[in-house]
């Protein structure tokens, strides 16, 4: 990796880490000016740090083998109303499913929580989630001009090697049954995060619930 993407890595990864031992899962006064500002760490700003951690390397080998496998870019104009509109399918496909969609510029994300995705401990789909991981891969197979970047997340509870498996394990399993319907694996980045990027407090029951998840990350080919 350059030295200046591993600087820029520390310097967000670091400033995620000092928000995190800062933040306790209390409610802070409305006027606490370090409120939003955890709450930006906590949220929107992991999927950067994410991002950054699966690198440029990974995104490039992604490309090639696209490319390689006949699937074309998109120009930089097109890109927008691609995300537009396969943003908008996938709000459809998953309505009242449990799955979460939003868009981080061009980015498009996927939160596929715990509680309706895997049994507890468990890293094998749930079958009452097929219909919406078919929807998804629907989607994903009609907008192939994607990268897709599947991330499994655990909360804080046990050890730090039992979470990473459990988090590949999960990521896998997703990524599986998605080749399995048809979306190429020439697409897919997996990795697991264990605990470390909580999106929530693992302090409460609620916290830890919303922390343990696969997050799927569409990012556009480009030309």
């Amino acid at each position: 990796m350059p030295p200046i993407k591993t600087a820029v890595l520390a310097a967000v990864l670091a400033a995620f880490t000092a928000g995190c031992a800062s933040y306790t899962g209390q409610t802070n006064a409305p006027d606490d000016p370090n409120r939003t500002a955890r709450g930006a760490l906590i949220g929107a700003g992991i999927g950067a740090a994410v991002g950054l951690l699966s690198g440029d390397s990974a995104v490039q080998r992604r490309q090639r083998a696209m490319v390689g496998a006949g699937i074309g870019a998109l120009a930089g104009g097109a890109i927008g109303a691609y995300q537009d509109r396969q943003e908008a399918e996938l709000r459809r496909e998953t309505a009242g499913t449990g799955v979460a969609v939003s868009r981080e510029g061009d980015v498009i994300k996927l939160n596929l929580p715990d509680g309706v995705t895997f049994g507890f401990n468990q890293a094998n789909l749930q079958p009452q989630f097929y219909p919406a991981l078919n929807n998804i891969a629907g989607t994903l197979r009609q907008y192939n001009q994607t990268i897709i970047e599947i991330s499994g997340h655990t909360d804080s509870i046990g050890s730090d090697a039992y979470n990473q498996t459990l988090s590949e394990r999960r990521a896998q399993a997703v990524a599986d049954y998605l080749a399995a319907q048809g979306v190429q694996r020439e697409r897919m980045e997996v990795v697991g995060m264990g605990k470390r990027y909580p999106i929530a407090s693992n302090d409460t029951e609620q916290g830890r619930a919303m922390n343990r998840r696969v997050e799927i990350r569409i990012l556009p080919l480009r030309g």
